[in-house]
């Protein structure tokens, strides 16, 4: 699996991975039907130096394939943990290894502390990678999902990246 950055002919494989109606019913801003406009869009909104957003790719009969995508994005005074697949990624193991990634990155190259996330609770899939990663669940809220068109349940969560983690720091190219 690799993380990369995201780049503008990227748009139609961005667009055919996430372009699944299971996908895009589970995350808060994607709309359904989800097009290679709205990927373009996406590609094409600034990043911030503290807001690593990232495509998950792997390899496949020797080619990368796009998979999902996870960032951290700025949310209220702290960031927030999104990510996720396309289908035929479900139970691989993916979710779970990106989000380790991209934790490690928050605490070792961010310095942050503390990272918030949510998951639809028609979707607990979700629910247990993010436990896994040392979410704890917090409350509870319902979230406007665009491709939902309303309101939808959502569990609340936060991890503390713990000061005192004694696992080295993650060597990060710049």
């Amino acid at each position: 699996m690799t993380l990369r950055p995201g780049w503008p002919e990227d748009a139609p494989a961005l667009a055919q991975a996430i372009a699944h109606e299971s996908v895009a019913a589970m995350l808060v801003r994607v709309p359904w039907p989800y097009r290679v406009a709205d990927a373009e869009a996406f590609l094409a909104l600034p990043r911030g130096p503290h807001d690593p957003n990232f495509l998950i790719e792997t390899m496949e009969d020797g080619a990368p394939r796009l998979v999902g995508g996870i960032e951290l994005m700025r949310s209220g005074d702290g960031h927030e943990l999104g990510y996720w697949l396309t289908p035929d990624a479900w139970g691989r193991g993916y979710a779970t290894e990106a989000g380790g990634a991209v934790l490690h990155i928050a605490r070792h190259g961010l310095g942050l502390r503390k990272i918030v996330s949510s998951h639809a609770l028609d979707n607990p899939a979700s629910g247990n990678v993010l436990r896994k990663l040392g979410f704890r669940e917090v409350g509870r809220a319902a979230r406007h999902s665009v491709a939902r068109g309303r309101e939808m349940p959502c569990a609340l969560l936060e991890c503390a990246l713990d000061a005192d983690d004694d696992r080295p720091a993650m060597r990060i190219a710049a």
